[in-house]
């Protein structure tokens, strides 16, 4: 074990450092993203992730929407361990054949209006998989998205542009959206 801790110490860190947004972005944006919420959602927007394929690349940034530097709680983002409690459904990855039922059956166990984000380049187009015998390629080849967020993976200052430009598109499309309920 000392062996090892030692080994760590002697290389030191070899990631790449990440452009770190400056606080008052994070902030100008967050607040932006509260005031939609305040508005349309009685201060809070309830987010199921579902992961139907991916390599997990998308879920580690979204998972950093909770860790404390964007804690998006703060601007009223919650994530939810059920469909039946959530507003916006999350989709990351190629839908695989084998998840290609769980995620009909997400969508259909979420309450009206429902809200999908095709998150990832893999989830907006299929990426390297495509459509083949094992999957069925992009989310909008299973399940009716609203919006993609490109990336691979998005970031999470993309993630929430791309929750920002989902309200405000369904918001100024309200006629829209309660002909699909």
């Amino acid at each position: 074990m000392l062996r090892l801790f030692l080994k760590t110490l002697k290389t030191g860190v070899i990631t790449e450092r990440q452009k770190r947004p400056k606080d008052s972005e994070l902030e100008r944006l967050g607040i932006v993203v509260k005031r939609h919420i305040d508005k349309h959602f009685s201060g809070s927007l309830a987010i199921r992730e579902i992961d139907a394929g991916s390599c997990n690349g998308c879920e580690l940034e979204i998972h950093a929407l909770n860790n404390p530097f964007y804690d998006v709680e703060r601007f009223g983002i919650h994530f939810v361990a059920s469909p039946r409690h959530a507003d916006v459904l999350l989709v990351t990855g190629p839908v695989s054949r084998h998840m290609q039922t769980a995620l009909l059956r997400t969508y259909e166990a979420t309450p009206n209006p429902k809200w999908v984000i095709a998150v990832g380049d893999c989830a907006a187009c299929g990426g390297e998989f495509g459509v083949s015998y094992a999957c069925c390629g992009a989310v909008s080849n299973v399940i009716p998205v609203d919006v993609v967020i490109p990336g691979c993976p998005p970031t999470p200052d993309a993630l929430l542009q791309g929750l920002l430009g989902l309200m405000k598109k369904r918001c100024n499309y309200s006629a829209y959206f309660y002909q699909r309920e």
